[in-house]
């Protein structure tokens, strides 16, 4: 008799527990090849103490985008409603920590912002670096309808004769006269880190600002000056932030070409209504919108981020909205993290490489 008690006993218990523990949309698994360990909430460090208000008004944006996909339907339904935010976040969804292939649950955190740049209309006087317009030229191709599982990526070239080759390198769009400019700025080095950061703003000697934001990219691969620069023994690898590989510029200008060249991507621009507008679709908000790689972390995901300021070495506990993705930014652990527009949010994105925690809050099955 006590032994069927307690048979009995165990079987109410496990379906105590697993009856009122939330299960997650496993329409997930169709959008995400990312390694995750279900959390308890009280992991998230400070979770309580955060702006949940603005996160969840952050997050109400992204659906109008990312409630294409099944597993964000139900739960942006809800966040219409929602007035309590730390209850909709708690009672809707699911926190799963992120670890890469090695087992390691820290990553990398860096920085980016909306930079803004000295331009003119035309070419003259110190403007004379060209922010181009998308090539009548360059094709993209969807290998989607021909190869489902490719629906991810994206071929980039141009046509010679009947074949489709890889577009022009940075170096070769020096000498390529058909490309149409937005408009022309006074640096070089500032058109390229405008080209890191996918976005910003350049201010005409009338006072006139307008928005500029990404429009294409050229299909070639994206590589680190930072890295070849420590190679080549350039800078070390504490100079290795925008400041210092600014303040290099600054002292070898007959090098900036090799230096910059070595990255072959090359981003084209379009005029824009709209400030700082990540890949999702939507306006970035000033340190609560995230860039990540989208194969782990699907756009319109809020992220619950663990790391620090690295000017005042404050810790940053806070709930984030994934929407936006960029060329350096691959990895399970791997997030770069939008400051806004101002002087000190390029400050603290160019020194910004951090080691982070990384939580997603996956949707529950409603």
């Amino acid at each position: 008799m006590k032994n069927i008690l307690y048979v009995f006993t165990g079987i109410l218990l496990t379906v105590f527990i697993t009856g009122c523990a939330p299960k997650y949309n496993k329409d997930f698994e169709k959008i995400s090849k990312a390694n995750l360990k279900q959390s308890a909430w009280s992991e998230l460090k400070d979770f309580e103490n955060d702006d949940l208000d603005l996160s969840l008004e952050v997050f109400k944006k992204a659906c109008v985008r990312s409630k294409r996909y099944d597993t964000f339907k139900a739960t942006c339904a809800k966040a219409k409603i929602a007035t309590n935010a730390k209850q909709f976040f708690q009672d809707n969804f699911t926190p799963f920590k992120l670890y890469d292939d090695k087992d390691s649950e820290q990553g990398l955190i860096t920085g980016y912002y909306e930079p803004l740049l000295n331009g003119s209309r035309i070419k003259t006087g110190k403007f004379q670096y060209p922010i181009y317009k998308m090539p009548n030229d360059l094709i993209t191709v969807d290998l989607s309808s021909v190869y489902p599982a490719l629906k991810k990526y994206r071929l980039r070239g141009q046509i010679k004769g009947n074949k489709l080759v890889p577009y022009n390198t940075r170096a070769q769009m020096e000498s390529k006269k058909d490309l149409e400019p937005i408009c022309y700025v006074d640096s070089k080095v500032d058109l390229f880190f405008l080209q890191i950061q996918g976005s910003g703003k350049v201010k005409f000697q009338d006072g006139t600002i307008i928005n500029v934001g990404y429009a294409n990219q050229n299909g070639r691969r994206y590589n680190s000056i930072g890295k070849a620069m420590i190679k080549k023994g350039y800078i070390t690898p504490d100079q290795g932030s925008l400041q210092g590989i600014k303040k290099w510029f600054e002292n070898n200008p007959k090098k900036v070409d090799e230096v910059l060249n070595i990255n072959e991507s090359y981003i084209f621009f379009q005029e824009s209504q709209r400030s700082a507008t990540g890949a999702l679709g939507v306006e970035l908000v000033a340190q609560r919108n995230l860039a990540v790689d989208r194969s782990y972390i699907p756009l319109g995901m809020p992220v619950f981020i663990q790391t620090n300021n690295p000017l005042n070495k404050k810790e940053i506990n806070q709930l984030m909205i994934a929407a936006d993705v960029g060329g350096a930014i691959k990895g399970q652990i791997r997030a770069d993290f939008f400051w806004g527009n101002t002087k000190e949010a390029e400050e603290v994105a160019g020194k910004m490489k951090q080691k982070g925690i990384l939580y997603m809050l996956i949707p529950n099955k409603i």
